[in-house]
């Protein structure tokens, strides 16, 4: 689901309020309430709740930035539920709609309007509203504040907008239930859709793995490796993983440290000496499993790479995160961030191979150490052996609306950092993976590959 915003794109991650004990004290966790209409909410932790008018709102500790929750009601459709929302939030005058974005129901609401609005640049604003109704009733999420603010709190916002819910909805459970095998019948009706998903999404191509009991029981592809071709998608196809490549990064520290060249608990400077934070106390301060964590205080700040240079070397990653300042204490937040979890790899492959380059390093102990061993002879970070052959093109929607191949020059932009987010692979290769952290740690084989207690750290 694509969120539509002025100028954040997290901002209206936040579009999903809360309501909570109305006191103007921090919650000392994510709290549940509802609404005096019954909607459900989730005030997030260390975000204070009041009411203004018609409106519950939740200010972020900044103070900066808030999330109004309104009730309406009733309503014409959904510009007029959020005109008289805004009316409520703010009397002095609604800001200029921008942009309506329709959205499919999800959720427990039977309709949803994204809502984006006019910002001037020099205001550096989020601001926004999403539009939700159940049945005859509305009711409109409106943030506004600081969009630096919206995207530090980013975690925050996720809680709150996935918190909110209609008031007689109830998330389904599996827990405590039977699952049901896969039998020819219920594979042939998840292929079946999966291929009308991808058709009523102008998909050209999915890979799919089934995997049951630990085994795969079926593996193949629908649809087309690009746009105006016949060429199909199958399991041995190539697409680039994006950022599943962390799961692989990190599946390389564990092995290393069954092989006790890394500690979880030592600190990143005793086994890589030049790290460095742009704060000398967080340097410091970060162990081993903080490399993954997303819990150091450092900002997402992923136009380092976006904007990178062509033929930027891996070492661009270290020298990004030098340069790179805490917007927050440590352990206080979670905040996404590629550049540590790039310094993982490119750490794990020193600790190997300490006399080459840190990319080759890092390309040498994941083929040596992951990729080998599982058998995932198709996944690659070289990007000529990645698109050559069987391989998934990327599409996008163009200004018109319309599916359209791309070339795949803007994703040589992360290969510096590429431990985050820059490895090729196949449905089956990653059917093997996935097959490896079912099992805790054994190939499809049965060969013990990496202790069950390093597999599961890396999950905590």
């Amino acid at each position: 689901m694509k969120w539509l915003i002025s100028l954040a794109p997290l901002a209206l991650a936040l579009a999903c309020a809360p309501v909570a004990a109305l006191a103007q004290t921090p919650a000392s966790a994510d709290t549940p309430g509802r609404t005096s209409s019954g909607v459900q909410y989730v005030q997030p932790k260390d975000w204070t709740a009041t009411t203004q008018g018609p409106a519950i709102l939740f200010a972020a500790p900044e103070g900066d930035l808030r999330i109004a929750v309104v009730d309406i009601g009733a309503a014409a459709d959904g510009k007029d539920a959020a005109a008289r929302a805004w009316a409520g939030y703010r009397p002095d005058g609604a800001p200029t709609p921008r942009l309506a974005t329709p959205l499919p129901p999800a959720d427990g609401w039977d309709e949803r309007v994204s809502l984006a609005y006019e910002v001037s640049p020099t205001e550096r604003a989020a601001r926004s509203a999403m539009v939700l109704r159940k049945g005859a009733g509305w009711t409109v999420l409106i943030v506004d504040g600081s969009a630096g603010t919206a995207a530090k709190r980013s975690a925050a916002l996720s809680v709150a907008q996935q918190g909110l819910r209609p008031a007689d909805f109830q998330r389904e459970s599996f827990a405590g239930k039977a699952a049901h095998r896969l039998t020819p019948e219920r594979i042939q009706a998840l292929r079946d859709f999966v291929e009308q998903s991808a058709r009523a999404l102008d998909v050209p191509g999915v890979g799919l793995a089934l995997i049951d009991n630990g085994k795969v029981v079926w593996q193949g592809g629908v649809g087309v490796r690009a746009l105006g071709s016949s060429q199909p998608v199958d399991e041995h196809t190539k697409f680039m993983i994006a950022s599943n490549t962390k799961s692989l990064t990190t599946l390389l520290l564990s092995v290393l440290a069954d092989e006790g060249k890394l500690d979880w608990d030592q600190r990143v400077v005793d086994i890589y000496p030049a790290f460095r934070l742009g704060d000398d106390a967080t340097t410091q301060s970060v162990l081993v499993r903080h490399l993954l964590c997303a819990c150091t205080g450092l900002p997402r700040k992923d136009f380092s790479f976006i904007l990178a240079d062509p033929g930027a070397p891996a070492s661009d990653t270290f020298r990004g995160l030098a340069g790179t300042q805490p917007t927050s204490k440590f352990g206080e937040l979670f905040q996404y961030n590629n550049l540590m979890a790039s310094a993982a790899g490119y750490i794990g492959g020193a600790l190997l191979y300490p006399k080459m380059e840190v990319g080759a390093a890092y390309d040498r102990a994941m083929e040596e150490k992951i990729f080998k061993p599982l058998r995932m002879r198709d996944s690659t970070f070289d990007y000529s052996k990645g698109m050559a052959g069987n391989w998934a093109a990327p599409h996008a929607v163009d200004v018109d609306g319309r599916m359209t191949l791309l070339s795949n020059d803007f994703n040589y932009a992360p290969y510096p950092h590429r431990p985050a987010g820059a490895a090729f692979s196949t449905t089956a290769d990653m059917a093997r993976y996935v097959q490896l952290e079912l099992s805790k740690g054994l190939t499809p084989e049965g060969k013990r590959m990496v202790s069950e207690a390093n597999l599961l750290e890396r999950r905590k």
